[in-house]
């Protein structure tokens, strides 16, 4: 019977369990945490078989290790165990947000010949905790595959493990990961708490103040929410390509501040046509063979019911979203809503049924 060992039952790490247990009910899930309640609650909710907080000692005898914490955590995780007499076969793993000091931190495992595969689920919630763990978190979701010098049987059996997660599996180097995460999540993160901070100085003499903060503003900045010693254990660990990219946005926004000083109507209307044009063109048919996902963009009006009618449509034809997302709403001025399906065909029968209805396709990706 395989022993998979989870270390660090958060949001993460207990949604890989939820998942695990679904697609695998033969398999004994142990969890490992610091914090005792989350342990109690772990075991009685029935999340896992068994807890410890002696990690090593469940470590000798697992087949399967994930490491769930955060990345700091998860490097001092793989020093521990490279002192520790493992399984042969053992498959190690983690899912922290960086993988550069994540691989070299895994080196001397591998020196050993032990299998290691970095892993990254692109997914998350503004909950946190072993309490907000769910099964179906990671569905349609990217997870980014690190194997480095790990054997094709380890990336599978890993793989197999995870089936129930539903995920879009990605294999990337470390250097490509970071790379890619630091400009698509970790920089827009940093840009979005300080649009909020300097926005809170800025109207901190006024009587309304973020009160008003509502469309762009609050789609703009919704990361922000995000949680602080996260985001710290992230930028400390990434720091040298967040540090780059974010250098490229500030000289970015001198271009433009500069534009604007000089009046130079050219330029400031050429900033804004190429970000739309880079924007607009968004969506699978420019990705080649990337995993993607697949939008449908109505006009949907500002009416009680609106969007539930629209969920309860596409429910009854057995169509199944992965996303829903309003873009853009007003008081008695139609909005737009954005939703996402896991593959085209799907897509093409939610524009269909909408259609059947008098919703008014904007575009689809």
């Amino acid at each position: 019977m395989t022993q998979v060992l989870i270390k660090g039952l958060g949001l993460i790490g207990s949604s890989l369990a939820l998942a695990i247990r679904q697609a695998h009910p033969d398999v004994t899930i142990v969890g490992s945490d610091v914090v005792p309640a989350t342990l109690d609650y772990a075991q009685q909710s029935q999340l896992v078989d068994d807890v410890t907080t002696d990690f090593s000692t469940a470590a000798v005898t697992a087949d399967v290790i994930i490491l769930a914490g955060p990345v700091a955590v998860i490097c001092d995780d793989l020093a521990t165990l490279a002192t520790l007499s493992l399984k042969p076969q053992v498959v190690i793993t983690d899912v922290g947000s960086t993988k550069q000091t994540v691989l070299t931190a895994a080196r001397p495992l591998q020196q050993r010949g032990l299998a290691f595969v970095g892993g990254h689920p692109m997914a998350g919630s503004h909950k946190s905790g072993v309490m907000a763990g769910r099964a179906d978190l990671f569905e349609n979701a990217y997870y980014f595959l690190v194997p480095g010098l790990a054997p094709k049987a380890a990336v599978q059996q890993l793989q197999a493990l995870l089936v129930g997660t539903h995920v879009k599996w990605l294999t990337v180097t470390p250097k490509q990961h970071d790379r890619l995460v630091g400009q698509l999540s970790h920089l827009p993160h940093v840009v979005a708490a300080a649009l909020v901070n300097q926005t809170q100085q800025a109207l901190a003499d006024s009587p309304l103040g973020l009160r008003l903060a509502a469309g762009g503003f609050k789609s703009i900045t919704r990361i922000a929410s995000a949680d602080p010693t996260m985001w710290q254990s992230i930028l400390l660990n990434n720091g040298q390509v967040v540090t780059s990219q974010l250098q490229a946005y500030i000289d970015q926004l001198a271009a433009i501040k500069a534009a604007i000083e000089q009046q130079d109507a050219p330029q400031i209307n050429a900033f804004f046509a190429a970000a739309k044009t880079t924007r607009d063109h968004l969506g699978p048919e420019h990705l080649g063979s990337l995993p993607n996902f697949f939008d449908l963009f109505l006009n949907i009006p500002d009416q009680t019911g609106a969007i539930a009618d629209v969920a309860q449509r596409l429910a009854a034809a057995g169509l199944s979203l992965v996303n829903i997302h309003i873009l853009e709403i007003r008081e008695e001025v139609d909005g737009v809503l954005q939703v996402t399906f896991g593959d085209a065909a799907t897509r093409d029968q939610a524009a269909s049924v909408l259609q059947q209805a008098d919703y008014q396709i904007v575009r689809r990706n």
